[in-house]
């Protein structure tokens, strides 16, 4: 079995949509948005559309598109990561001769998941990828995804004189647990689904847990 067939199985029961598509899905060298993300979101998708419904087939074209334009976090134009997806993935599907109406629902969720392109989901198949993907962005993998990121942008673990900012503004550029604040433990309150809301406020748990941890060895 080759490398790509390997990973496709990740995506069972849509196993050979994923072996078309995983080619198109990658565009950077970013360790938070590889293959092992995107099999992460679809089980954390397929879990949410076990659940609440939904069409399998374009959310799991959704889920492996999502992030096919790699845009760095702090780049200027990281808000508009999404819609550059959404318009790629358009591309691959028309190519793969997909229905327009299915294309659009596709495009639809990819264009709305991001939380940097502040739009709200309007389809279930979009609202379970915003959640899926958000899943991932706490509990222990997002708290590892995190530091992570703040690696590859340079920054610190945490101010050393004031780790918690009680007198200092956050700075999640200069420190990476700023971001907890600022935008990891804000996510468990935008939860789209009931199923999504369930699991997130488990691993919101999870992520304090590892702040209060990381906080008693400092």
């Amino acid at each position: 079995m080759t490398h790509l067939h390997a990973l496709a199985a990740a995506f069972a029961p849509h196993d050979e949509l994923a072996g078309q598509l995983l080619p198109h899905a990658f565009s950077g060298d970013d360790g938070s948005h590889d293959a092992a993300h995107l099999i992460r979101v679809w089980k954390n998708a397929a879990r949410i559309q076990e659940e609440e419904g939904g069409d399998s087939r374009q959310l799991a074209a959704a889920v492996l598109l999502h992030d096919c334009v790699a845009v760095e976090k702090n780049s200027p134009l990281r808000a508009g990561a999404s819609r550059l997806a959404a318009e790629k993935a358009w591309q691959i599907l028309d190519g793969l001769r997909w229905h327009t109406l299915e294309i659009s629902a596709v495009a639809h969720a990819i264009l709305t998941h991001s939380f940097s392109a502040n739009m709200a989901p309007e389809t279930l198949e979009a609202k379970i990828l915003q959640d899926a993907d958000r899943l991932d962005a706490i509990g222990m993998v997002g708290a590892a995804r995190c530091f992570y990121i703040a690696g590859r942008m340079g920054s610190g673990l945490y101010d050393p004189l004031d780790p918690l900012a009680e007198d200092r503004p956050l700075d999640d550029k200069a420190f990476a647990i700023d971001h907890f604040e600022t935008k990891l433990f804000r996510l468990a309150d935008g939860f789209q689904t009931a199923a999504g809301r369930r699991l997130a406020l488990e691993r919101q748990t999870r992520l304090r847990s590892v702040l209060a941890m990381l906080l008693d060895e400092i």
